[in-house]
């Protein structure tokens, strides 16, 4: 073995990654190989490379036995002792065996099967790198597209969007640069196989994360996320700090926060509200855009009946029930939604509310959590639609 190759091996460990120790184990295991396949033998090999001289030998093992049964792998106690007196019966002698043109040969089978070897070992070096990054987002170049999956590169791999990840009100094109979010990072054969998405409320959460840094650094949390992607998304936000503003931090200066991160999800509308401990309080808040007049909770049944006015009807209830929903699922809460006739009718208004405190406080919050928000709201929307809306 000269010692360009060993000038290789320590080149591939500095510039992928992989250490020359694993390096050498396969190209050790290359020349067992290529000594059992280029000249027939069926011994217990070993392969010595002694990296100081580039030099390669190869020792046949054998077993000392009293009578041999097989040439190849055993060796008579006799034959042992002319080698070494203090060999014994069970011992193991090491004869070596390295033919004359072995490392013209040795050399083409070793580049091959150290190639397959740096194959892999560069794959569990980017699996390792990656599967530290599931859960997070990661911005990529769309590469192709077919009827199932848009491939997009990542730099050192090519992630899968399947079309069930997609955004409906999206359109891809090759060298489009997207924010995805990895949703899955397996360990496949062909190497690792990354699955993402643009449908996740995971990526929501990461884009907030990038553009407030009262998020990142925990002045400000995320409580609950819902979404339904490319529509509309509801997120709740709460500061541990009373001095801070945590619907005015995502928003940001005129609006400027949550619209980069609107830009990015192509319109997909965004509600910000005050999360709060208080049912009353943050179902109130949840079904912003709309104002509320009262929310009963029935707590063994983890439910609460809305009280709206007439006309924000529509409003709370949203395009296919699509707020009063979206407010369930970011809740936990099932919500049922009077209008305060209908209220009236059925006596809504003769049960005693939760506390006075509580009233005042949610129809605060409320209204102050939808003062900041930069977006439109759904309006021409049929009441029938829906009525009563349970956590997603």
């Amino acid at each position: 073995m000269s010692s360009d190759l060993l000038e290789a091996l320590t080149a591939l460990e500095k510039d992928k990654g992989i250490s020359k120790e694993i390096l050498l184990e396969a190209l050790e295991a290359a020349l067992i190989s290529a000594y059992k396949r280029n000249f027939d033998q069926a011994q217990n090999v070993r392969v010595d490379i002694n990296e100081g001289i580039g030099q390669i030998k190869v020792y046949a093992r054998k077993d000392v036995v009293e009578a041999v049964e097989n040439g190849n792998l055993q060796i008579s106690l006799e034959q042992a002792k002319s080698l070494n007196p203090h060999y014994q019966v069970g011992d193991t002698v090491e004869i070596e065996v390295t033919p004359r043109n072995f490392g013209r040969i040795a050399a083409q089978t070793a580049k091959q099967v150290v190639t397959q070897r740096v194959r892999e070992a560069e794959r569990s070096v980017i699996y390792s790198e990656f599967i530290d990054r599931e859960d997070d987002i990661m911005t990529g170049i769309v590469q192709r597209l077919d009827h199932r999956f848009i491939y997009v590169d990542l730099g050192r791999v090519e992630a899968l969007l399947p079309q069930s990840e997609q955004m409906p009100n999206e359109t891809y094109h090759p060298h489009d640069r997207i924010k995805v979010y990895l949703t899955k990072v397996e360990d496949a054969k062909k190497g690792p196989m990354i699955t993402v998405s643009r449908t996740h409320p995971g990526l929501l959460k990461r884009l907030f994360e990038l553009e407030v840094p009262e998020i990142y650094d925990g002045t400000v949390e995320i409580k609950s996320i819902s979404r339904e992607a490319g529509d509309r998304s509801k997120i709740a936000v709460h500061a541990a700090d009373p001095a801070v503003d945590a619907v005015g931090a995502c928003v940001g200066q005129k609006g400027a926060r949550v619209q980069t991160i609107v830009n990015e999800l192509k319109g997909e509308k965004i509600d910000i509200v005050r999360w709060s401990e208080d049912p009353v309080t943050y179902v109130a808040n949840a079904l912003s855009p709309s104002k509320v007049v009262k929310v009963i909770v029935h707590e063994e049944d983890k439910a609460t009946t809305v009280v709206v006015p007439d006309y924000q009807l529509s409003l709370a209830i949203g395009k296919r029930g699509q707020n009063a929903r979206l407010a369930a699922k970011l809740t936990g809460w099932k919500i049922d939604i009077k209008s305060e006739s209908e209220a009236e009718e059925i006596g809504l208004f003769d049960e005693e509310p939760a506390s006075e405190a509580a009233d005042q406080n949610f129809n605060d919050q409320n209204e102050a959590s939808f003062e900041n928000q930069p977006l439109d709201v759904q309006e021409d929307v049929n009441p029938e639609d829906s009525s009563e809306t349970e956590q997603g």
